[in-house]
Formats: C-alpha cells, structure tokens, sequence
C-alpha cells in the first residue's frame, strides 16, 4: 500500500475533517524547515510527507482512490489491474460507471499557509504576522503573602514585541515585573506564590485559558535586579514561541538599615560627648538577635565602626557574610557658654 497517510497523521480510518486538521496543524508546526535548522534535511521529507497525508485525506475524492488502491494506485505508479490507461491515470467505479481520476499534489508552503497565513511563520517575518501581538499575563491582585501586584507586564517591559532566533520559531519579548522583597525575606530568603491567568493553544489553534501558581525560591542574600525566569509562561499563539516571564528583585526601604553590596550599614545619633568619650551601640539585626557593640574610640565625622560577618549573606555563599557598619551622626551643642569654653580650651589646652 505504499505510505500509511493515516500513520503519518496519527488518525484512525475513520477520521473526520476536524480531526485531520487538529493533526496536520500539530505536525505542521513540529516539522516545519524553518523550524529544524539543524535538521533541515530530513524535517523537509517529514513536512512534505504531512502536507501530502493532508492533501489525500481531506479530499473526499483522493482519499477514496487511496483507501481502495492505495498509495500506488493513487499516483499511478503501479496501476492496479482495473485501472490503467496513458499518463499515470486511475479509472475507478463510482456506480455510475467508470471515471478518470489523475492525482495532482498541492504545494506544501500553500497547505501550511492555509492554516497558518503564512508558509512560514518561522523566519525572519516582523511582528505583523499571524498571531501578531502579545498580550499580558494576568496575575492575581495578592501574592499570597503581602507584596500586591498589578497586571503582570503592564510596567515591565517586552510586553508586545518580539525577537528571532536564526531560522528557528520566533518569540515573545520577554515580559517583566518587579518582585518587591523586604531586608528580611533578602536575608534569610522566602518562597513567594504568584496565581498568574494565561492563555494556552490546544492542538487546532484555539486558545483557552488556565490558571497556574508559579513558586519562587527567593535565595538568602540575593540582590537587587536579581531575575528569575520561567521560560515560556506567557500567553501561547501559533506560530510563536510563547514569551518568558520574569521577575526582578527589587528591595523594599528599611526603616534601620540600608544595603552596600553585601555589607549593612546603621547610622548611630549621638551627641559630641559620646563622640569624644566613648559610647555603646545596641543593634537588632535582620534574623532577631540583639548586639551591644561598644565603641572606645574617638568618634569623628566620617568614623565607622565595621563589625565583621555582620551583613548580608553572599549569594553564592550563604555561609559567609558581609560586614555590618556603624555610622554616627555627632549632634554638636548650638551654642557654649563662656564658662564651658574655658572649661574646653583648659582641658585640651
């Protein structure tokens, strides 16, 4: 019988309109060429091999001559025994007598751009093509925690464009958000849950939208502008590889400490008598503990008291920390009298 076209689709004999183009589209868009850059060569005889199952099958009258001769019989290249005649050409019963039936193939790139507005959607096409157009994906109004967001994308960017890759599909921009973290949750690291709303095509094209909660494992010392990708979570479209979604760390204001880095850094008021005498300086840090760090020397300006493994942890490793410095701010006297005048020039004299 030659090639099997209801194989070559994965449909049953029985398979109706609606069911070959549900396969055709799935294969079409796995085999393409354009799409197998690497395996150019043998992708072309796969696609072309799908085009021609399609062709046969959707077309009542080809695909009775193949069911009843085959493959052969079809094209004529082994004429069956009550068949024949000049060029190739089938003579078959309908009933009402016999008639001439000769088969003629349809270019692949026209069946792939019937279904897809293009033969090929793959290349280097610009951002008009079918499907053109990303939308955003919509997340739910709280992250289950405290950080609220918005739609997702809406203040990122990346969110309608797209980019290429060589010969292969071409893809969504990616599309970013902010992920607001507290010192804390960048301190000893967090898991937070996002509920995202998104569209997914299913094997004929159409678009239905589900629902998913994405997990993110926010790491003890990450930074600012930290990204965390999920590939391919955005909104599904033929012929586009659907965008990435990513989040950027992004740090909330501390009402103690401010970040250098990887050091912490707290800013000490204390008044000119403290400054010259000596003082002691009690910090609670970010995982709840309580130092008392007293400080002997004399404490000018742009003095710093650095108190090591004090600070936030190194991303690559947690083990390790930064430093934890101690900024003063000195509160000089408005006005000295006369007497405490002489009594400092006496002392420093």
């Amino acid at each position: 019988m030659g090639v099997d076209y209801y194989k070559v689709l994965g449909v049953e004999k029985n398979a109706k309109e609606e069911d070959l183009k549900k396969a055709y589209r799935k294969l079409a868009m796995k085999w393409h060429p354009d799409k197998n850059p690497n395996n150019k060569k043998d992708a072309e005889a796969k696609f072309k091999q799908i085009s021609e199952a399609y062709d046969v099958l959707s077309d009542p009258q080809k695909r009775a001559v193949y069911d009843q001769y085959g493959e052969e019989g079809l094209k004529g290249s082994v004429p069956p025994s009550d068949a024949g005649g000049p060029g190739g050409a089938t003579f078959f019963s309908t009933g009402d007598g016999p008639t001439s039936f000769r088969f003629s193939s349809r270019s692949p790139d026209d069946i792939f751009a019937e279904f897809f507005g293009s033969s090929s959607p793959f290349g280097a096409m610009g951002g008009g093509g079918p499907g053109g157009g990303m939308r955003g994906v919509r997340f739910s109004n709280s992250m289950f925690g405290d950080d609220m967001f918005g739609s997702f994308g809406n203040n990122g960017s990346g969110g309608g464009g797209m980019h290429f890759q060589g010969g292969g599909p071409r893809k969504a921009a990616p599309i970013e958000n902010k992920l607001p973290c507290t010192l804390e949750e960048l301190y000893k690291g967090t898991t937070k849950k996002m509920k995202i709303s998104r569209e997914i095509a299913d094997v004929s094209g159409k678009t239905i939208p589900v629902e998913e909660i994405l997990t993110i494992e926010v790491k003890p010392g990450w930074k600012k502008g930290t990204k965390i990708t999920f590939p391919e979570k955005g909104n599904e479209q033929p012929g586009i590889t659907a965008a990435d979604l990513v989040f950027v760390i992004d740090e909330k204001p501390h009402k103690v400490f401010t970040r250098d880095g990887n050091d912490l850094i707290v800013t000490q008021r204390i008044s000119l008598v403290e400054a010259l005498t000596g003082c002691t300086v009690h910090v609670n840090t970010l995982d709840g503990r309580s130092l008392t760090i007293p400080v002997n020397n004399v404490i000018h300006p742009n003095y710093e008291e650095v108190i090591p493994r004090e600070g936030m942890p190194l991303p690559k490793e947690p083990s390790r920390r930064g430093n934890l410095r101690v900024k003063f701010d000195i509160k000089f006297p408005a006005r000295l009298t006369s007497e405490q005048k002489a009594g400092i020039k006496k002392l420093f004299g």
